[in-house]
């Protein structure tokens, strides 16, 4: 059988490079640079150990945009995400207060390291700075240095999050191709719309029943990092609480979106939170619609008596096959003292949220229906 998916992959791998040197040539030629953009992602980390992400690419040029504005400039926009010019193997510096390291970028422009502080973080807030800028002058004139942020976990947090995006806190119709491509890809940051609620039961849950617990909230999607930058305006539009968004590589090619894994790719990044914070429970919010019960309860086998809670916004309610699925994933995670339910809107979780003592009952008070 022919692997088509494969030829066409690589004709599109081909065309994107060629496409990229010819930019590069005609830039050159006309003397054009761009400004560099150094995107340090949302991190976290512990009082002593940071687990810091980011990327450097030559600045698109994309700006934030109104509600009303034009199709062709959100496809527009769009285009410029996943059209990058990445800056592979230079050196970039990061900050925390006196201490100083280096980390170079990989071959799409990531960076990606673990720092070991001499000097603890406080406890007195739960977001630290860190600044991020390029080390070498050959650029110098190019970038501007950037702040990026850390949130570090203390012994005060009762439990962490971690939750899904599409489907979860915002409406995206992950289960209805095109209608799913509409809304995500061709809108922006102020047409996507959250489910009502949710930023103040994501709030609730970062306080804790004390409020002032400062427990971490962790975003796993399966969408591209090049979404990176709307998800963060989207969040801080629509007061989401802040937290690392943690995205996957994608590869220009066919064959990678027709086989693309959603459980490897997010139990890539769910295991290592578990783990570096081993005295952490955690509760787990997601929806019916993809795979996200299945990856949840294979954590929930993995992690035995790390689990809270698996929430699960119910977006296939008409789905019969579905729905009896859950009722059996429900009973058995019962069984192993896990609390699991699977609700229509925002207000049932955190009704249950604070029926357990996670969340305050105060907070029922400003969620929204």
């Amino acid at each position: 059988m022919p692997n088509w998916d494969k030829d066409i992959s690589k004709a599109m791998s081909t065309m994107h490079a060629q496409w990229s040197a010819a930019k590069t040539y005609i830039k050159k030629k006309l003397g054009i640079q761009n400004s560099i953009s150094i995107m340090p992602f949302w991190s976290y980390g512990t009082p002593d150990t940071l687990y810091l992400q980011g990327r450097v690419l030559k600045d698109e040029g994309i700006a934030l945009q109104e509600e009303n504005a034009p199709l062709w400039e959100n496809i527009l926009n769009m285009y410029r995400r996943f059209e990058t010019d990445e800056l592979p193997g230079v050196e970039v510096r990061l900050s925390v207060g006196e201490q100083q390291h280096l980390v170079t970028t990989d071959q799409k422009g990531f960076f990606k390291t673990e720092l070991q502080l001499d000097q603890h973080l406080g406890s007195d807030r739960l977001w630290h700075p860190v600044q991020v800028e390029l080390s070498s002058d050959k650029y110098s004139h190019r970038f501007e240095t950037t702040i990026g942020e850390v949130i570090v976990v203390s012994e005060q947090a009762e439990f962490g999050i971690i939750s899904d995006i599409d489907d979860t806190i915002v409406h995206t119709a992950a289960n209805q191709l095109f209608k799913m491509i509409y809304l995500a890809y061709l809108g922006n940051e102020r047409t996507r719309r959250p489910f009502a609620g949710v930023s103040q039961f994501y709030e609730g849950l970062q306080q804790g029943a004390s409020g002032e617990a400062g427990n971490p909230i962790f975003y796993v999607s399966s969408s591209a990092w090049n979404m990176y930058d709307l998800f963060a305006k989207f969040m801080n539009l629509n007061q989401i609480p802040q937290g690392p968004i943690l995205l996957r590589g994608i590869e220009l090619s066919l064959s990678n979106l027709l086989s693309f894994d959603h459980e490897s790719h997010k139990l890539e990044h769910i295991r290592p939170i578990l783990e570096r914070f081993p005295d952490l429970n955690f509760v787990l919010i997601g929806d019916t619609g993809q795979k996200d019960a299945e990856i949840y309860h294979r954590v929930a086998q993995e992690y035995p008596g790390r689990i809270l809670a698996i929430y699960l916004r119910d977006v296939t309610p008409q789905d019969g096959d579905r729905q009896k699925y859950l009722e059996s994933l429900g009973a058995s995670l019962h069984q192993q003292g896990i609390e699991f339910l699977a609700f229509p809107h925002t207000m049932k979780a955190a009704h249950h949220a604070a029926k357990q003592g996670w969340i305050s009952k105060s907070t029922l008070d400003q969620i929204l229906w």
